[in-house]
C-alpha cells in the first residue's frame, strides 16, 4: 500500500506538472492533483481481488474500512450508555478515575441501573450500622508450614508482567503500592529492576516458561529461584496455573519484542521467540503440584507459597485437595482467576467461553477447602474485574479473603481502555514496548493516583461493610448478598448456593459433591 501511494502521489504531481504545462492556471493544477489520486485508487481498487466491496464500489468502499476501523472509539464515546458497556462500563471507569485523582466519585439523582433486571445484585444494609473502622484490617497470609507469614491488603495490584506492561508503568504502580502498603504481583514475565526499584512488596509469580529463574533449555532453575525469592522485597511465591483470559493455553513473545532488557529479566535469549508452554514442566499429578508447592516454599526460605489458577474441573480441584491431605502439607494461598479476568490478548473463544467466572470459581474453591477440613490453613485471593469497593465486597462474601486488580489499577496509571495492548500501540503508555508512547506515563504524577485509588477502594468496601453491620470482613456471611432472579423474586447467596460444613465431604459428602469427591484421585488429573 505504501509503494502505491508513492507511485500514485508521483504520477498525480507529474500529470498536474503536465497540465501546469499546457497553460492551465495554478489553481486548476492544484484541483487536478486529488482528483487525478481518486481516479487511480479507483483502478487500483477495480483491479484487486482481495476486498470484494472495493471491486463492486471503487473508492466509496474505503469509507466502509475506515469506519470499522474507529467503531470502538464511536461506540465508547458517543453510543455506550454510563452503564453497560464492556469489559468496563463507563461508569466504573470515571469511579476509578476519580478516585485516583482524589476527586469526588459520587452522583447525584439515584441509579441508572435497572434494579429488576434479572441478574442484579445488591448488599443488604442493617438498621444498626457499625462504624468505619479507622484502620483498614489486614489478611494474615502463612499456613503452619510457613514461617515468615505475610499480612496481605484487602485489594492490591494483580499480576501483570513486565514486556506486557511498560517500564514506566510497573514502576508507578510498584511505587504506589510502596506508598499504599499493598502487594503487587509481578505477573509471570520475571523480576525486574522496575519491581525491585521503587520498595513495593512483591508477590513473585512464576508461570510454565519459569522466567526468571529458567535453565538454558527451559526447566525449572532451584538455585536461581531460591536466589531471588531471598530477596526482602519479594514477600511471597506463587506458582501460575492457568490465567481468566486463556486457560490452558501458553503464550508466545515474538523475537522482535524480546530486547536486551526483556531477555535479561526473563533468562531467554535476545532477539529470538518465546514460548510458554501450555503445561509445567515440574508437576504432572496433583500430589507432585503439593510436593512443588512445598518445595518453593522451602527454596524461599518458609515465605507463603501458593498457587493460581481460573477454575475448571470440580473434580480436579478436589484431587489437589485429597492430595494435600495425604502429604500433610498445603499452600499457603490460592488466587481464584475469574474466566472474565484479563489484561493480555487471547483468543476471542477462550476469552468468551472458556474458564468459570470468578463467583463460582471462589465458591468452588472455597467450599472445597471447607468441606476437606483445609479452609482454615489456606486464603483464598479472588482476581477478576474488581474495581469498585462493591465488587470487593461481593468477592469478600462470596469465600475470598483478599481482592486483586489488574485493568482498574491500568486505569488508575492513564489506561483508557483502547484495547491496543497486544499491538505494541498503546496510546497512554501503558502496554507498549514502545519508548516514545511509554514515555508519556509519567511515573511522578501516576504513582500517587495508584496509592489513591487503592486506598479510596478499600475505604468505600468497609463503609459499605459498616452498613451492612460488619467491621471485619470475615464476619460478612453470604446472606447479605442477593440476586434479583426475576422481576418479582429475589434469592440470597445462601439459598441459592451450597454451602458446605468443615469436614462433610470426609465425613458424608452431599449428594451434590459426591460423585466428583470419590473419583477425585490425588495420583492424577482426570478428565
Amino acid at each position: 500500500m505504501k509503494r502505491f501511494a508513492i507511485v500514485a502521489l508521483t504520477l498525480a504531481v507529474g500529470m498536474a506538472a503536465a497540465v501546469a504545462a499546457v497553460g492551465l492556471s495554478p489553481w486548476w493544477c492544484v484541483a487536478a492533483v486529488p482528483l487525478i489520486l481518486l481516479g487511480l485508487l479507483g483502478v487500483v481498487d477495480l483491479m484487486q481481488r482481495r476486498h470484494s466491496v472495493l471491486r463492486n464500489y471503487p473508492v466509496l468502499g474505503h469509507a466502509r474500512f475506515l469506519m470499522e476501523g474507529i467503531r470502538p472509539e464511536l461506540q465508547q464515546y458517543f453510543i455506550e450508555r454510563n452503564f453497560d458497556g464492556r469489559p468496563f462500563d463507563r461508569d466504573v471507569r470515571t469511579i476509578v478515575y476519580e478516585r485516583a485523582k482524589g476527586t469526588d466519585a459520587e452522583q447525584p439523582y439515584g441509579t441508572e441501573r435497572d434494579v429488576y433486571q434479572p441478574g442484579y445484585e445488591f448488599l443488604v444494609p442493617s438498621m444498626a450500622p457499625c462504624p468505619v473502622p479507622k484502620t483498614p484490617p489486614r489478611v494474615r497470609i502463612g499456613g503452619p508450614d510457613c514461617s515468615r507469614p505475610y499480612d496481605m491488603a484487602l485489594l492490591n495490584v494483580s499480576a501483570m508482567s513486565f514486556g506486557s506492561l511498560s517500564a514506566n508503568a510497573i514502576l508507578a504502580l510498584n511505587g504506589g503500592a510502596a506508598a499504599g502498603g499493598f502487594a503487587h504481583d509481578t505477573g509471570e514475565g520475571g523480576l525486574s529492576e522496575y519491581h525491585l526499584r521503587p520498595g513495593g512488596d512483591l508477590v513473585w509469580e512464576i508461570g510454565t516458561g519459569y522466567f526468571g529463574c529458567r535453565t538454558e533449555d527451559g526447566a525449572f532453575d532451584p538455585a536461581e529461584f531460591a536466589d531471588k525469592a531471598a530477596h526482602d522485597h519479594v514477600k511471597c511465591v506463587s506458582l501460575k496455573l492457568s490465567q481468566g483470559a486463556k486457560p490452558g493455553i501458553g503464550g508466545v513473545l515474538p523475537g522482535a519484542k524480546v530486547n536486551s532488557e526483556i531477555a535479561k529479566v526473563r533468562d531467554v535469549p535476545q532477539g529470538r521467540t518465546v514460548i510458554s508452554p501450555p503445561y509445567h514442566r515440574v508437576f504432572s499429578t496433583p500430589r507432585e503440584l503439593v510436593r512443588f508447592v512445598a518445595r518453593m516454599r522451602e527454596l524461599s526460605g518458609g515465605k507463603p507459597t501458593g498457587f493460581k489458577l481460573c477454575v475448571g474441573s470440580r473434580q480436579q480441584f478436589l484431587a489437589v485437595c485429597k492430595a494435600m491431605l495425604a502429604e500433610g502439607t498445603a499452600p499457603d494461598f490460592i488466587i481464584v482467576d475469574g474466566g472474565e479476568g484479563g489484561t493480555g490478548a487471547a483468543p476471542l473463544e477462550f476469552a468468551d467461553h472458556v474458564g468459570t467466572p470468578l463467583t463460582e470459581g471462589l465458591l468452588t474453591v472455597h467450599n472445597a477447602l471447607v468441606g476437606a477440613g483445609l479452609r482454615d490453613r489456606i486464603r483464598i485471593g479472588a482476581s477478576g474485574k474488581i474495581a469498585t469497593g462493591t465488587d470487593l465486597v461481593k468477592r469478600l462474601v462470596q469465600g475470598a479473603d483478599y481482592g486483586n486488580a489488574a485493568r482498574a489499577m491500568m486505569f488508575a496509571v492513564g489506561c483508557i481502555q483502547a484495547q491496543r495492548c497486544h499491538t505494541n500501540t498503546c496510546p497512554t503508555g501503558v502496554t507498549t514496548q514502545d519508548p516514545r508512547r511509554a514515555r508519556a506515563l509519567d511515573v511522578r504524577d501516576k504513582t500517587p493516583r495508584v496509592q489513591r485509588f487503592q486506598e479510596a477502594t478499600v475505604a468505600s468496601a468497609l463503609q459499605l461493610m459498616a452498613s451492612m453491620g460488619v467491621t471485619d470482613p470475615a464476619d460478612l456471611r453470604p446472606h447479605m448478598l442477593r440476586r434479583r432472579i426475576d422481576p418479582y423474586t429475589e434469592r440470597s447467596y445462601e439459598e441459592l448456593y451450597e454451602w458446605l460444613e468443615p469436614g462433610q465431604l470426609l465425613a458424608e459428602p452431599p449428594a451434590a459433591w459426591a460423585a466428583d469427591w470419590t473419583a477425585a484421585d490425588p495420583d492424577r488429573f482426570t478428565v
